[in-house]
């Protein structure tokens, strides 16, 4: 009792990765992208004060904020 299986450790680490990297990527797509104003900063700011719920909000609105080459 207690201690945790082999299938919890790994959907913890999955859990734990994927809430590690998803703020990584979305901040490495905002340093490469181009933005109108400071919506790239603006972006930045919410991912690293908001980490999940900012890069959520990124992948879903950070694509038509970004100007076409």
């Amino acid at each position: 009792m207690g201690m945790f299986g082999l299938t919890e450790i790994i959907l913890i680490l999955f859990a734990l990765g994927f809430l590690l990297l998803l703020p990584l990527f979305a901040l490495i797509d905002i340093l490469k992208s181009k933005f109108e104003g400071n919506d790239g900063i603006l972006m930045a700011l919410i991912v690293i004060f908001l980490p999940v719920i900012g890069s959520i909000l990124y992948f879903i609105l950070g694509p038509a904020r970004k100007i076409k080459p």
